[in-house]
């Protein structure tokens, strides 16, 4: 028996890019049909009421707003997306920390039907809706301690308010969070990978092995060491000091 269709919108405000990306749709992922496009975002939410579509290939950053405050403005979201950007690392960084997929301009063939695999293996799971869901979530939650970040780990998903975390080491390829209530996970990212998730949200990398929570700092007894809410003493490697001074001032001060 035949896969069904899967229906879907292009929301860009780039002619060029709905061209192109419709082309190599038809050409070479047939099973994706294209039911139409729009070139804005409040062109996007008419057609998306009107065609009610399975995937959305949706411009993270157009002129009259972005594609996140547009889905923000529906009401109910029954639909993936695949969110298509121009190699912005702010853009990237957002739909990451939010496990979600996305396509960069200008759209490389291996990587379209690569995510539209991904797509189809995750069809008929609730997790990425779920994210897409989350990740509005996080976009309308001011304070970045409440926000939810959303990682792999061996058991599956996982999602864990910024708040509870108190700190991550790394260990080669691997990486183990350390929770509220001596929680522990292990999650397969790196150090560094997580490093450029949470650099701006409330966490700092103080030594090669550690990253820790501003929010569960507790105490510094010296230049060299910080205490955290559970009891670790983590260290300050030498060559962070003047940037971990700099940076922790500035939190003092907020």
């Amino acid at each position: 028996m035949p896969a069904e269709n899967i229906r879907s919108l292009i929301i860009d405000d780039d002619p060029f890019i709905r061209d192109l990306l419709m082309d190599k749709l038809q050409q070479y992922v047939p099973e994706v049909e294209v039911l139409n496009s729009a070139s804005s975002g409040t062109e996007g939410l008419q057609k998306i009421d009107t065609y009610k579509p399975d995937l959305i290939f949706l411009d993270v950053e157009m002129a009259d707003m972005t594609g996140f405050e547009m889905l923000s403005r529906l009401s109910h979201i029954d639909f993936q997306t695949i969110f298509i950007t121009s190699y912005s690392h702010y853009a990237i960084k957002a739909i990451r920390f939010n496990a979600l997929d996305y396509l960069v301009k200008p759209i490389d063939l291996g990587e379209l039907k690569n995510a539209i695999k991904r797509y189809q293996d995750n069809a008929k799971k609730i997790t990425q809706r779920e994210n897409l869901k989350l990740a509005l979530r996080n976009y309308r939650t001011k304070d970045i301690s409440e926000q939810r970040l959303v990682l792999q780990t061996q058991e599956g998903e996982l999602r864990l308010s910024l708040k509870d975390i108190i700190r991550i080491e790394g260990e080669r390829n691997y990486s183990y969070i350390y929770l509220v209530q001596q929680k522990k996970k292990l999650v397969t990212k790196t150090l560094s990978a997580l490093e450029e998730l949470l650099d701006e949200k409330g966490f700092y990398r103080c030594h090669k092995s550690f990253m820790i929570n501003a929010y569960h700092i507790v105490a510094r007894p010296n230049s060299s060491t910080l205490i955290l809410s559970d009891q670790k003493e983590v260290p300050i490697a030498r060559r962070k000091k003047e940037a971990f001074n700099n940076w922790y001032d500035i939190l003092k001060k907020e």
